[in-house]
């Protein structure tokens, strides 16, 4: 059985989650027992969000969320957000640890993004991440099954290819590979140095091509970002990725719903393809066949999502343990 096989949910229905601790005072919340209080030493890159809103696919009874450091001492675990205390020791917490309080490092970034990862060794005791073997697995996106058969409406499509593109640094092997590839094939280039689009203006206009470039910033193991998740899939075009290998990828998605510039022998080869399939109505509509029986879910808040997780891997915790390197293991 693939992975991505073991790793599809089905659709919850849309309900008030009456594990949510939304509407109780924190002093509620702790005096009940048993309570794991989960620290966030900081919210990610400053960026905020509601705390114990937890959607009802999450079971957070149990489990109270808070980002206020005088908690500390009483923290059943600390979420340590990577790029935001990676500079010095000094950013992470300097009172001493509680008996068994558990350390989580969390990184969505690559390792090519993540610099001093040694400053971790010996201190961390659960791993959050992209990753499919840390201990709290937490995707940029996924797959559901629908409830029964469903069938799926192409939106009309009008353009061919589409690529949105942040960071252009022209020593990348993406852009290299487009610098090629641009000699046979038109590409619809958005983002900073190039085409303005709105985000809000993003779905509307991504559903018209046909074609999206789901090109990683680089190369690791499990690293299949929003790029391919929304920017392609829930934008309803047939992905073209640069990232890990094909089978990477089919372990989370069925192989027939994206196309993977290794496939090919040069971005010539890939523009003669992507040209052909665009004469052929019904070769192409079989790159959506899978949608028929399953889709990807709309696009949460990523930070609620992924902390949401912490509460269900402290109740599964194995025994106390701590990381001995962190850089050897995700490097």
């Amino acid at each position: 059985m693939t992975f991505f096989t073991m790793f599809y949910r089905r659709k919850v229905p849309a309900s008030t989650n009456e594990n949510s601790h939304e509407n109780l005072s924190n002093a509620t919340i702790l005096s009940r027992e048993p309570t794991l209080v989960i620290l966030l030493w900081t919210f990610p890159f400053g960026e905020q969000f509601p705390l114990n809103k937890c959607p009802q696919q999450f079971d957070v009874s149990d489990c109270f969320y808070t980002a206020d450091r005088t908690q500390y001492t009483s923290a059943h675990a600390v979420v340590l957000h990577h790029r935001d205390v990676c500079t010095t020791k000094t950013q992470l917490p300097q009172a001493p640890r509680p008996s068994n309080q558990r350390w989580v490092w969390f990184n969505l970034e690559s390792p090519s993004h993540c610099p001093n990862l040694a400053i971790m060794n010996d201190l961390i005791n659960l791993t959050m991440s992209y990753r499919v073997d840390s201990d709290i697995f937490t995707p940029y996106g996924w797959i559901e099954k629908h409830n029964g058969p469903t069938n799926f409406t192409i939106p009309k499509k009008t353009k061919l290819v589409a690529w949105v593109v942040s960071n252009w640094n022209p020593n990348t092997r993406r852009v290299k590979y487009y610098e090629d590839l641009k000699n046979y094939l038109q590409v619809d280039i958005y983002g900073r140095q190039h085409l303005h689009l709105p985000r809000d203006e993003q779905l509307e206009t991504l559903s018209t091509y046909k074609f999206y470039f789901a090109f990683e910033n680089s190369i690791h193991v499990d690293y299949i970002t929003e790029k391919f998740w929304y920017n392609a899939l829930y934008s309803r075009c047939v992905p073209v990725v640069m990232g890990p290998p094909r089978e990477n990828y089919e372990r989370f998605i069925p192989r027939d719903a994206f196309i993977h510039v290794d496939d090919f022998s040069s971005p010539q080869e890939l523009a003669s393809y992507l040209l052909n399939l665009d004469k052929d109505e019904e070769k192409y509509k079989q790159y959506f066949n899978w949608r028929s029986e399953y889709y990807v879910p709309p696009k949460d808040n990523p930070w609620t999502v992924s902390y949401c997780r912490v509460c269900k891997a402290l109740k599964e915790a194995p025994p106390y343990r701590t990381i001995a390197s962190i850089e050897k293991w995700f490097k």
